[in-house]
Order: structure tokens, then sequence, then C-alpha cells
């Protein structure tokens, strides 16, 4: 006979008709994987048994029958209508005497102390809920800090209710299920004092693109709600899960979130409102929810987690601020990339851009365009037509059933995982979150395009923008065995993309994006600080480096995460690290800079690339670089990272460069470590054997090496139809420098846009014997092509040459 409650020892995963998707879930970690280290508070399931037994109790099976009978499944019109009304059913309902004893008696006896009224969390667990097709993820309702036995039965007929809920129709109506066939259990649980210390939750893959080798983490101050809702931005943590499995620096990324409010208990309500939304104070919005040591606690966890179920997996944590320990609350399987990896990338580009609205975080990477509509409250969601523009503050799953129609969704509050993030990615919507200030700057009917087509950051602009869309069959472009196929990479926030195309790795990665934009601090003005006079500049750069006692510690991890993600991304394929190239009047422009940098006629042909490294002006900066990079290899175990060295005139300064990162703790062979130079200046061609002698290694820069082989100021309108790359005097010189390079037995990569441009010198460089060929993503699709027909084209040559001196 089927039980009424069933203890959480007593659940595993194959119990999903007798308490969902959700209660299964937890009885099986907690009988399973406790043993493993994991904390799960104890609990116990009022079992579907129990609800049909409520709901034949008070006769209610027929009118709820008659009721989703009159649903209008096409256009939903009387949505709420119904769903009202089946709710107003199940409220009105009473408990059968006996059940709620069950329920009584199971609470009383979950209290190992048997303390009076103690805290419950009491949450909705449906039995098509938690499934890798369909995920339900908010449709039914929860209750936290519940306190004695009369709110509880009350708490557990409301999550009974919200299996009627308009989301949870509609939600269940899209994805096929049987209204008369779907019920729900409620899982009691032992309440973690999260409110006075901090919760989140968690995915085992990247949530954008699905990458499968990182933990993804999202956490905040008291209770974890606020993040589902979208009502804070969260902290973000990124973790590598093969540096953690070997016991290294795994850490990839650190993002604090502004977390500007915080849910906590409310001791003083009665019922089911027993929780409030209250200002975080500054001292905690301003610093991360977790340590390091912790982070990666809950990132061992969730690779336990997903081991054992063996599918990506997102997780809900918490932290007690009492006993300071960790908690995992919550698992079920991913729903959005766990299915299958992606056959196929589609690239959307703007053809130009407009006026900015305002900038988020960008969930997908479409574009899209539409009418602007601004809503402040769920009930004007029939103000949406098909193809508008959602502007909001922020989505719950009330907003559900509206979001389909929605060409775009941009919201004021919220993270990566938040309601609105999470839905555009089940919808395949674009989305921009977290902005602040949408609703403030977006008029209701403006047309504005959303683009999330830019990286990490999505942007709104004014009007209507025109842009293109391409797609391509990944699995239909077979690599060719040489040369090798690789790219260029200079945003952090693409790279988990990115690696999804097929690649050989990344043959150039630039430092300068990341130093402008997650570093945006000149390197020197945190060595002397106090030559920086501009005081609001200053101002900046202490609000920056605010949680770094160490200054100089905040550009070793800036650049060393952002390195970091890259290289993690494409492991273990090479990732060929090019050590900073900004020119001075570049570096002036960041934070401080201006005071440590000389004003030049040419910067193109001045102060920069290794002539730097030594230097006095620089050399402490360059320090700085060498142990983001020592971080990266050494204690993150990232060792496919090599490092490049830029514009290095002569082979004497070449070996001072290799001296001074020696120095740095970057010593030429240890640990592997390969160093290469660029191959920009005629120079670098002229002396490529001594070069041969010092370096590991070489890459053609095409730009910069046309440049000064030409003449020409590739920065230069009034020159730019001179500057041609397939120029006889370029191409000679990068025959020899290929032919340098291949007599003694070094790497030659090039890195332009030329072979991706032009079939004819993609030829040439395969002809000649070129190792790898480095595109950027949205040249690398037609590069293949071009590299691959070229790679035909020079066998069918050869085995001509070869016939032909046999038949001779």
């Amino acid at each position: 006979m089927e039980k009424l409650i069933l203890k959480f020892s007593e659940i595993g995963i194959d119990d999903i008709s007798k308490v969902g998707g959700k209660n299964a879930s937890l009885g099986e970690m907690y009988n399973n994987l406790t043993s493993k280290g994991l904390r799960i508070p104890n609990g116990f399931a009022i079992t579907t048994k129990a609800y049909k037994y409520f709901i034949e109790y008070n006769k209610l099976r027929g009118p709820l029958q008659e009721l989703l009978v009159k649903l209008d499944t096409v256009d939903f019109t009387n949505l709420a209508e119904i769903g009202s009304k089946a709710r107003k059913l199940i409220l009105e309902g009473r408990f059968p005497l006996d059940l709620e004893t069950s329920i009584t008696t199971a609470y009383n006896s979950l209290s190992d102390d048997k303390e009076r009224d103690f805290a419950v969390a009491v949450r909705s667990s449906a039995t098509a809920e938690d499934l890798s097709n369909a995920s339900f993820a908010g449709q039914h309702d929860s209750y936290l800090n519940i306190k004695g036995s009369v709110p509880l039965i009350y708490a557990v007929k409301c999550c009974f209710a919200s299996l009627y809920t308009d989301r949870a129709v509609k939600y269940r109506q899209d994805k096929g299920f049987d209204h008369n066939k779907v019920f729900l259990s409620v899982g009691i649980q032992q309440m973690v004092r999260s409110d006075l210390g901090c919760s989140g939750v968690g995915f085992t893959l990247e949530p954008e693109s699905g990458f499968r080798n990182v933990v993804h983490i999202a956490g905040t101050w008291g209770l974890g709600e606020t993040i589902v809702q979208g009502t804070v931005t969260p902290d973000e943590f990124i973790i590598f899960k093969t540096s953690l499995k070997n016991n290294k620096k795994a850490i990839l990324q650190k993002n604090l979130g502004s977390k500007s409010k915080i849910l906590v208990y409310n001791d003083n309500a009665a019922g089911t409102n027993s929780t409030v939304l209250k200002i975080t104070p500054r001292k905690y919005s301003s610093s991360f929810v977790l340590e390091d040591s912790e982070i990666e606690i809950l990132a061992r966890w969730a690779i336990i987690i997903e081991d054992y179920y063996q599918k990506p997996m997102d997780f809900e944590w918490a932290k007690d601020g009492l006993s300071g320990e960790l908690y995992i609350i919550q698992a079920r399987p991913e729903t959005v990339h766990s299915t299958a990896r992606p056959l196929s990338v589609t690239s959307y580009k703007l053809q130009n851009k407009g006026q900015v609205l305002t900038t988020g975080e960008a969930i997908g990477q479409a574009v899209s365009s539409g009418i602007a509509r601004v809503l402040y409250s769920v009930a004007d969601l029939d103000l949406v037509q098909k193809g508008d523009i959602l502007v909001t503050d922020y989505t719950s799953p009330d907003w559900d059933p509206i979001l389909k129609k929605a060409a775009g969704i941009i919201t004021n509050k919220g993270g990566r995982t938040s309601h609105a993030s999470i839905v555009a990615r089940e919808l395949g919507t674009p989305a921009i979150v977290g902005t602040s200030n949408a609703t403030q700057v977006i008029k209701n009917g403006d047309l504005i395009t959303l683009s999330c087509a830019e990286g990490k950051t999505g942007y709104v602009y004014k009007d209507k923008l025109e842009f293109t869309r391409t797609s391509a069959v990944l699995d239909s472009l077979p690599l060719p065995i040489k040369p090798k196929v690789q790219l260029i990479v200079s945003e952090p926030e693409r790279a988990f993309e990115l690696a999804l195309y097929p690649n050989d790795g990344v043959g150039l990665l630039r430092l300068e994006f990341i130093i402008t934009h997650n570093v945006k601090i000149h390197p020197m003005a945190l060595v002397h600080p106090e030559k920086v006079t501009d005081q609001k500049q200053k101002s900046e750069i202490d609000k920056l480096t605010q949680n770094y006692s160490n200054k100089k510690q905040y550009i070793i991890d800036k650049l060393s995460q952002g390195i970091a993600v890259i290289a993690a991304a494409f492991y273990p394929k090479e990732v060929i690290v090019r050590m900073s190239d900004f020119k001075t009047n570049e570096y002036a422009g960041l934070l401080g800079g201006a005071v440590f940098e000389p004003l030049e006629e040419n910067p193109m042909l001045g102060f920069r690339g290794a002539s730097r490294y030594y230097h006095e002006n620089y050399r402490e900066g360059f320090q700085l670089e060498c142990m983001a990079l020592k971080t990266v290899r050494d204690e993150m175990g990232l060792t496919n990272v090599k490092l490049m060295i830029p514009f290095c005139r002569t082979p004497q300064e070449g070996k001072k460069v290799l001296t001074i990162m020696a120095d740095y703790g970057l010593k030429q062979g240890e640990n592997g470590l390969e160093i290469y130079v660029m191959a920009e200046i005629p120079s670098n061609v002229l002396l490529a054997s001594e070069f041969a002698k010092i370096f590991d290694g070489f890459s053609i820069g095409s730009n910069d090496l046309t440049q000064l082989t030409l003449g020409i100021d590739r920065d230069s309108a009034l020159t730019a139809a001179l500057f041609d790359e397939q120029n006889p005097a370029s191409t000679k010189l990068i025959r020899k420098m290929i032919k340098t390079a291949v007599k003694k037995n070094k790497k030659i990569g090039l890195c332009g846009q030329a072979p991706s441009d032009s079939p004819s010198f993609t030829e040439f460089l395969v002809k000649e014997g070129i190792s790898s060929i480095s595109f950027n993503s949205d040249a690398l699709i037609n590069g293949i092509k071009h590299i691959n027909t070229a790679v035909n084209k020079t066998a069918e040559i050869t085995n001509k040459s070869l016939n032909g001196q046999s038949n001779k």
C-alpha cells in the first residue's frame, strides 16, 4: 500500500511517480551522496498518494476536469480565469484528519532537538518536474521559514494549489503533458539559515554556450530566491573541472554582483508570508559571498552530482550563517544544452551601430529588432504583441505565458541565472539582463535593436539596425591535418562559444582586450600609485581595486582570469598568448596611464612590444604580466598556454626579454613552456636563422609586416588603398620566413585576414608549408573551406608531378 509520507531516507530516483522529480532527486542524493561529503538537509515528502487523497476527499477531480476542458488552448484568453478558479477549489478544500496527523507527526519527528515550531522549507515537487526534457523550474510554489504545524498544513495546501498556477497550466500545455496525469508531492526540508549567510544556484556546464568542462556558480546574500526571480545581480564564479580534479587553482573567473537586495526571514509574519526583502548593507554588497575554498567545495560537489547522474545538472546551494556550513538543497537535470552538442553555429553581425540606449549582460548570441513594450506589472501582459521586445524591471514565472511572444527580453535587474535568463535560453530568445535603467531610458513604443552578438555585454540600440545572420553546419567542415586551423581570440566572454567551432586551438590571444576591458588600469599606476595625480582617475582606480590590500594583485588576478578562461575553453589544445602590444597612445588611455607614457609622433614605430619589457619605464608592469601568466600555467595547470613576444626588433633584444621573463618565473622549457616570436618586421625575416636559435617558433603578423615592407601606415586613410598583404614584396618575405622556419624545424604560423579573403593567398601559404593559419571567428568558416581546397589542389599537383616522373 502506498504511503502518505516518505522520509528522504526511503526515497530514490525511481520514485518520481510517488514524490515528484525534485523529491526523488533529493532522496537519491541524501542516500547516496552524503557519504561522498555532500551535505543535504534532511526531510520528508508528502506523496502524490496524499495529493490524490486530498483531491478525492474534497471531490475535486470532476470540477477541475470541467474547468480545464474550457481552457482556450490557442490564444489562452481565459487562462487567468481558469487558473484562478482551479486554485480556489483547492484552497477551499479540507485535509482528511489522518493526512493532517501524518504530516504533523513527520514534522515533529524531523527536529533532532525536538525544538518547538522549528523552521522548514516547503517545496512543490510535481511528477512531470525536473525531467531532462522539461524542468518546470519555478512553475510551482515553494514557501520558506514555515514554523508550526498549522502554518505547515496551509503551506502544503498552497503547494497543491500551485499545480494550477497560470504559468504551470500553460507550461504543461506547451510541453504536451496531460493535466489529469500530473500530480503533486510536497517536500518538507530542514531550513538552512542562509538568511544569515548566503545561497545561490549552479550549473555543471557553462549556461550560455553549454561548454561542459566548467562549473558555473551564482550567489547572493540571504535566501537564493532573489537570484531566480531576478531581483538581484549575483556574484558569479566559473570553475575549471580539469584543474579542480588535478588539485590546481581552479577558479577561472570571479565577477562581483551588486546584490542590492537581501531576502531574509520575517519572524514577525504569520502563515506563508514569512520572508522580507531588504536593502543589502554596503559592506556586503561590495564583497564576494564565498571564499575561494568554499567555491571549490561547491564545484567539487557539483562534479560528484554530475558524475553520479551521468548528465549535466543544475543545483541550488545554501550556506548556514550560524554554522558556516554549505549545503546542497536541490539538483535537477539541465534542460537547455544537455540533450546534444550543437551541430551548427549561427552568428549575427550588425551592419552598423547606432545610439546606445543601455547595456547589460547578454543572454544568447542573437540580434533582434522590434517595438519596445515597457511593462511594470504582470497584469499588463496582454499589451505585448508577437515580435515585441519586452522591457521590465524583472520577470518571474508568472510572466511565462507571454514570453513566447517576445522577440527579446530586457530587464533592469537579474544575472545570468535569473528567471528571465533561464527562460530566454529555453526559448532561444535573446535577452539583456541587469541593465539597471532600461525602463527609464527606453520608452514604450520605441523601435529598438537588441544585440547579444558582441560578447558578454549586450547592447540596446535606438531604432532598427540592419544585421546579417550566418549559419554553418560544424560537422560538415572537416579540419585539414596540415596546416592547423586556429582562432584569433581577444574576448574571454566568447571563449566557450568559440571552442565549439572546428579548430586546432588559438594561434593568437591578444592581451590588449583583456587589459582594456577587464583590468582597465595602467599596470604602472598600481606599481607607483603616488604618481597618479588626477583625482577622478584615482577615485576610479580605488573603486576597482577596493577588495585588494595589495593593489598589484588586482592586475594579476584580472589578467590571469581572463587568460585562463580562454585557455580552459580550448584545453588541451595550444593557446598562444601574445604579451601586451599596446602603443604608447593606447596605453595612455588606460586609467592612470597618461603620466607613464611618452608622447610619440608615430607610436606604431615607437615604444612598443619587446622594447618595453626590459625598459625601466615599464619593466615592473611587465613583471605583473609575467606573474599572471605564471599563475595560469603553474598554479592553474593550464600548460597548454604558450607565449609570444611581439615587435622584437633584434635577436639581442629577444635574448634580453627571455632573460627578464626567466627572472620573473617564466623560464623557457620549464614546465614545458614554449616562447614564440612574432615575425612582423623585415629584420625578423632577414635574421630568421638567428631568431630561430632563441625562440621555439614564429607567427607571421602579415599586417605589420606589410606595413613595414611597403612603408605604409596602416592607420592612415590616405594610403589605405596601397595596403596589400599580397603585394609581391610582402609575399617574398613571407615565403622566405616560412622556408627558413621549416629548414630550422620551427613551427611557423600566420595571423591575418588575407587567407579568409583570398583562396589564392591561402593556396600560396599551404604550398610553402605553413604550420598553422589563424582566423577571426567570423572568417573561420571561409578560411577552412579555402584551406581544404588549397590542400586538395596542392595534393593533386604533387600526385601529377610524381606520376609524371614515374612515367619517365
